[in-house]
């Protein structure tokens, strides 16, 4: 499936395997490219002959069909199996390196593998394989990837700026409250400030009152 094309079939009630999050939307869908099976097909016909390589064959057609590789706005999926389903998802937050490989068939074809490493991952934690152009599937993951983290950015100075908001809101109520404790004391000096001008210069008589006599 071309990854150009791909972008018009992002309707997410096409997949009864998907359960979406709130507004979270399919952007691209894609699968392994047809000649990724081509290895497998020509061992198959090889084996054939002993009836061993029937099998290989209808697995490497089955298990192509029965693959499926997604980007939503949120993150990657990654569906597979047969008889059974295996679905995988890794938010964009979670990506720590992503990467993409071609063989020399899938050079000259045009596919590859994309390999997908998250933080605090042992490896490689999710792959693309055999999907079709890698190079623009590596970008347009990328993309996403530099718009959620500038997403996470923003919500984190919003954050900051709450808290600051807050302290200094605290700081007030403090200020406040400390100045109403000095009672009828100018406000210059309630708040620790030392007088200035003739207040500060005038003596201070520190002697009590002292009885006055008529000569």
């Amino acid at each position: 499936m071309s990854t150009t094309a791909a972008v018009d079939t992002t309707d997410a009630e096409s997949f009864d395997w998907l359960t979406l999050d709130e507004d979270e939307e399919v952007l691209w869908v894609g699968e392994p490219h047809v000649a990724s099976i081509v290895p497998a097909l020509a061992i198959g016909v090889v084996l054939a002959v002993i009836l061993i390589g029937i099998p290989i064959i209808v697995g490497a057609y089955l298990g192509r069909k029965n693959t499926v590789f997604l980007m939503t706005t949120d993150g990657l999926y990654h569906k597979k199996g047969i008889l059974s389903r295996d679905v995988q998802k890794i938010g964009f937050e979670k990506i720590q390196n992503i990467s993409f490989s071609q063989g020399a068939l899938g050079a000259s074809i045009g596919y590859g593998t994309v390999d997908i490493s998250t933080a605090g991952g042992s490896g490689v934690e999710m792959q693309f394989r055999g999907v079709e152009d890698p190079k623009s599937v590596q970008e347009r993951i990328n993309t996403r990837i530099r718009r959620a983290q500038g997403r996470d950015h923003d919500a984190d100075e919003d954050s900051s700026e709450d808290v600051l908001d807050e302290i200094l809101t605290e700081l007030r109520a403090i200020r406040a409250a400390v100045g109403g404790d000095q009672g009828d004391r100018p406000a210059d000096i309630a708040a620790g400030e030392q007088p200035t001008g003739e207040e500060a210069w005038a003596p201070k008589d520190d002697r009590g009152p002292t009885d006055q006599s008529d000569e």
